[in-house]
């Protein structure tokens, strides 16, 4: 029986561990929806009534977590298509003020295939969880039709390379 000196085993073991992969991507698109998107794990799917502005919607959830980081897309439908932008704009203050954070200056945001809107934007909110735990939101705010969406990755220092590859991965079809 051949032995391998301890070190070696343990490189060994350390590589297979190391190859191992901690954001598996995966290319989704929900039940009721036509925007692509692409998780780095499996989502789980929910439903919840919410008020936003002065209408209760049904919102419908998309999210999972890896790599330290829980990565989300959540959207509804508007009825009136002048609630569309106040509605970004509304979501958009929510996101922050759940995270206790400051955002950063909005950028815009694009998404092939989106409606074109002023308050369509991406944002970096610098925050804290209820625990006290120092958080960042990267958030995405956007619209197709009279569908508004929101793309987060929520965690204490989210990789910004899987941050560009989850925003990346959302598109709509041609």
């Amino acid at each position: 029986m051949i032995r391998l000196p301890s070190w070696i085993a343990a490189l060994a073991a350390a590589s297979t561990v190391a190859c191992s992969p901690t954001l598996d991507w995966r290319e989704f698109v929900p039940e009721g929806s036509d925007l692509s998107m692409t998780f780095p794990c499996r989502p789980d799917r929910h439903s919840r009534s919410v008020i936003m502005g002065d209408a209760t919607v049904q919102m419908q959830m998309l999210v999972c977590s890896a790599g330290d980081a829980t990565w989300a897309v959540s959207f509804f439908d508007v009825a009136d298509p002048a609630r569309v932008a106040p509605t970004l704009s509304e979501w958009r203050a929510i996101a922050g003020a759940n995270v206790r954070g400051v955002a950063g200056a909005p950028a815009p945001v694009r998404i092939k295939g989106m409606t074109p809107n002023e308050q369509a934007v991406r944002v970096v909110v610098a925050g804290g969880l209820p625990d006290g735990a120092a958080v960042q939101e990267h958030a995405a705010f956007f619209v197709r039709g009279l569908r508004v969406y929101a793309a987060t990755v929520i965690g204490a220092k989210p990789l910004p390379q899987a941050v560009e590859v989850f925003f990346g991965g959302l598109r709509f079809p041609a």
